[in-house]
């Protein structure tokens, strides 16, 4: 493995750390709304559920989209990017 790519999997690999402590976040704000109750409660549950498999599916038909060529690396940095935007616009609408 050639530096720039080493560079490159660190960046990924701290681009996936970044994306888990953003979704970490997003679960303290959903479980709080949780906890309030009522069909504001309901409405999360529900969401939370269609959006984790609308963002699979989405993902899903993007990378097989890119067949079998795609390379690792590219691969990688797609599905980070794809959960970080989910997961921000999740932020965003919680806060």
């Amino acid at each position: 493995m050639t530096p720039a790519q080493t560079t490159a999997w660190l960046r990924v690999g701290l681009d996936s750390w970044n994306l888990g402590l953003a979704a970490a976040r997003v679960v303290e704000l959903r479980a709080a709304r949780l906890a309030e109750g009522g069909p504001a409660a309901g409405l999360e549950a529900w969401l939370m559920m269609t959006e984790k498999w609308q963002a699979a599916v989405e993902l899903q038909a993007e990378l097989l989209a890119r067949g079998p060529a795609a390379d690792p690396l590219t691969t990688s940095r797609r599905a980070v990017t794809h959960y970080r935007r989910k997961v921000a616009a999740n932020a965003r609408r919680l806060k």
